[in-house]
C-alpha cells in the first residue's frame, strides 16, 4: 500500500522550483527590461555586475522544474508543447540572447551597443513569453482525449498578452529593487525613481487580470465567489506587499523594496495555484491524472531529494560570496 500521495509531493517540488525560479531569474531578466532605459554605460555595468556571478546558477530552478515535470507529470509536456510550441521557442531563445551577451559584452568594443540589445532583447522577449505562458495556462487548453486539438497560436489571446507585458512589468519592478539594494550614488537614484512607477503599472495590471480571469474559465470564478473563503487572505498579503514596497521606496530603504516585491510575486503565486488546483491541464486533466507512475516517481523522488539540498546550499553560499554593493570597475571580466 502506498504510504504517500507521490504525485501531490511532485506538485509541491516543482511547485517549489517554478517559484524559485520566478524570484531568482525574474531579478536579472527585469535589469535586463530596464536596459535600454539606463542612464549611461556605467549603470549598465553595474545592472550587469550585479547579477553576472548569478545568473547561470538561478537558471537551475527552470531546468530542475522542468525536467521534473517530464518525469513526474508527462501529459503535461504531451499536452503544453504542442500548445505552447511557439511561446515555448521564445523563451528559449531570449535565454539564449541573453546569455550570450554576458558571455561577450564585457568583451566587445565597437559592438557592445549589440550585445546591450541582445541582453535587453532576449530578457523582454523570454518576460513576455512566460506571462504568456501563465495566461495560456489560465485560459485551459483545447484537448481531446489526451490530446491537444486548438492551434498554434491559440496561446496568443488579448488576455495572454496582457499577462505578458503584466509580468514584464513586474520582473522590472524586481529588477529595479535588486539594483537598489546593490548599487548607489546616482545608479541608486535611478532605480528608486523608476520602481514606483513600475509599482503603480504592476498593480494596474493585477487589478485588471484579476476582474478578468473569473469571466475566463467559470472555475476560478465559483472558487473565488461563490462562498466567503480563507483564500482571500492571499490577495490580501499581496496588497499589504505592495503597500510595503511603496512605504519602504518613500523612505528610501534598502532591502525591504526587493523583499516585499518577492513577497508580492509570492502571494500572487499561490492565488494563481489556489484558482486552478488541482488541475494542471486546464480544463480537464488533474495532476493526479496526469501523473506517471509511482514506480518512477518514487525511483526519480530518492534523487532529486539530494539534489535539491544542494542547490540550496550553493546558492545561499553565491550569494553570501557576492553580498553587497557592486561597482561598474569590479565585476564579470
Amino acid at each position: 500500500m502506498q504510504t504517500f500521495d507521490l504525485a501531490l509531493i511532485w506538485a509541491v517540488i516543482i511547485g517549489f522550483g517554478i517559484i524559485m525560479y520566478v524570484l531568482m531569474d525574474g531579478f536579472d531578466l527585469g535589469l535586463g527590461i530596464l536596459f535600454p532605459f539606463a542612464p549611461d554605460e556605467e549603470a549598465r555595468d553595474v545592472m550587469m555586475n550585479s547579477v553576472a556571478p548569478v545568473w547561470d546558477g538561478n537558471e537551475t530552478w527552470l531546468v530542475l522544474g522542468g525536467a521534473g515535470l517530464l518525469a513526474a507529470f508527462p501529459l503535461v509536456y504531451s499536452i503544453f508543447l504542442p500548445a505552447l510550441y511557439i511561446g515555448v521557442f521564445l523563451l528559449l531563445a531570449g535565454l539564449i540572447f541573453r546569455g550570450v551577451a554576458f558571455e561577450f559584452r564585457f568583451k566587445a568594443n565597437t559592438s557592445r551597443y549589440l550585445w546591450n540589445w541582445a541582453f535587453a532583447g532576449g530578457s523582454m522577449i523570454a518576460s513576455f513569453a512566460q506571462g504568456a505562458v501563465v495566461g495560456a495556462y489560465i485560459q485551459g487548453f483545447n484537448t481531446e482525449g489526451l490530446v491537444y486539438v486548438g492551434g498554434a497560436f491559440d496561446w496568443l489571446t488579448p488576455f495572454t498578452v496582457l499577462t505578458g507585458f503584466g509580468l514584464m512589468a513586474g520582473y522590472a519592478l524586481l529588477g529595479s529593487t535588486w539594483l537598489i539594494l546593490k548599487s548607489e550614488g546616482y545608479i541608486q537614484d535611478w532605480a528608486y525613481k523608476i520602481a514606483m512607477p513600475l509599482l503603480f503599472v504592476v498593480l494596474a495590471v493585477f487589478a485588471v487580470v484579476s476582474f478578468w480571469t473569473p469571466f475566463v474559465d467559470d472555475l476560478v470564478r465559483d472558487r473565488w465567489f461563490s462562498t466567503i473563503q480563507v483564500i482571500w487572505i492571499l490577495p490580501a498579503l499581496a496588497m499589504f506587499c505592495a503597500y510595503r514596497i511603496y512605504r519602504s521606496l518613500k523612505m528610501r530603504r534598502e532591502g525591504m523594496p526587493f523583499v516585499a516585491t518577492m513577497g508580492l510575486f509570492i502571494f500572487s503565486y499561490l492565488g494563481l495555484i489556489v484558482s486552478r488546483w488541482p488541475y494542471v491541464v486546464p480544463p480537464n486533466f488533474t495532476l493526479w491524472d496526469a501523473a506517471s507512475a509511482p514506480e518512477s516517481q518514487l525511483f526519480l523522488l530518492l534523487g532529486l531529494l539530494f539534489v535539491i539540498p544542494i542547490i540550496l546550499v550553493y546558492t545561499a553560499w553565491t550569494y553570501w560570496v557576492f553580498r553587497g554593493k557592486v561597482r561598474a570597475d569590479a565585476g564579470y571580466h
